[in-house]
């Protein structure tokens, strides 16, 4: 009699299951569904098309190999990167969620006035893994411009007359052409967009006249013809595009504008999943499909310390404030 009281063991898995959904309305639920799978999610704070997203995508199968285990890619794009790292924040620091960024969220606490996050405070860097080359392209169907000079002087003469795209208010993008625009002494209008795909799409559409990003997300459409280059904004030219010139030897010796990426995953990751995820990057970009196409896509890859990726981290969020106060962008 006392046994068939007893609920069965199906019974207890449906109530634990109906629990849990209750219990998790932000996607607890699909965390830890994940966890007794062993996947990974790589929460990606940009749209797919962006620079992040290229290089996320072409290193999967070799974080994937390097973790023994399924890692997904989770776009989640919105705010400029603010709405992924918000996820990101409240994952469970198990190993099994992680993030890919750019130097943007170094950027966010001095151009948004309130964030729900502290960075880096509310998460776990991993490493730095490396840089991406930025160049700043044109709609040659609109700009009849070829290199900086003409650029420049066809921005003189239409001062805030023509446009620019951004990948969101207060991105690298978006702080890059400002600092373009400081240096060579013009004006344009800016169009933000929610990513870069969208922002992207709209430069060949006609939509937008010109604007930065990150050579990955836009190397198909130089080569097309749909969109035309101006420069790179790094020190040297890219080996990936070697035909670029940069703006330093195009006569603006100031503009120069790092795109780095890296690791991180949520605050109060145990020492051990942090070396584990990052021996886990080491051998994924190590690895001779990844490195090649890193190669094709001109990232250099220089993977830091989990240390030098928090000494890294704190001294970036210094130096972009800097850098926003320069281009004169307000905090909204």
């Amino acid at each position: 009699m006392i046994e068939s009281l007893r609920p069965s063991r199906r019974a207890l898995l449906a109530a634990a299951a109906a629990t849990t959904l209750t219990l998790d309305p932000l996607g607890l639920f699909r965390q830890r569904a994940q966890a007794q799978h062993g996947t990974v999610r790589l929460v990606l704070p940009n749209a797919a098309g962006s620079g992040v997203d290229a290089i996320a995508r072409a290193a999967q199968p070799g974080l994937s190999k390097a973790l023994n285990t399924a890692v997904v890619i989770d776009n989640q794009p919105g705010a400029g990167g603010v709405v992924g790292l918000q996820v990101l924040a409240r994952s469970v620091p198990d190993g099994n969620t992680l993030s890919m960024v750019s130097n943007n969220v170094v950027i966010f606490p001095s151009v948004i006035k309130s964030l729900s996050f502290d960075m880096p405070g509310d998460f776990t860097p991993i490493a730095i893994v490396g840089s991406t080359p930025m160049v700043l392209v044109v709609n040659p169907s609109k700009v009849a411009a070829i290199n900086s000079k003409e650029f420049v002087a066809l921005l003189r003469s239409k001062p805030g007359m023509l446009n620019f795209a951004s990948g969101g208010t207060g991105t690298i993008l978006h702080l890059a052409t400002q600092l373009f625009l400081e240096e060579a002494g013009v004006s344009a209008r800016h169009i933000p967009y929610k990513g870069v795909g969208p922002m992207v799409s709209d430069l060949i559409g006609g939509q937008v006249d010109f604007g930065t990003a990150g050579l990955p997300s836009v190397q198909a459409h130089l080569k097309s013809g749909a969109l035309r280059a101006i420069g790179m904004l790094g020190a040297q030219r890219s080996p990936a595009a070697p035909e670029i010139p940069t703006f330093v030897e195009q006569g603006l010796p100031n503009l120069i504008v790092d795109a780095w990426f890296a690791v991180i995953g949520p605050k109060n990751m145990s020492t051990a999943t942090v070396k584990k995820t990052h021996d886990a990057l080491v051998v994924a970009f190590d690895d001779p499909a990844v490195k090649e196409a890193m190669a094709k896509q001109g990232n250099i890859i220089a993977i830091t310390s989990p240390e030098q990726a928090k000494a890294e981290f704190r001294s970036e969020l210094a130096k972009y404030a800097s850098l926003v106060k320069k281009a004169g962008i307000e905090p909204q």
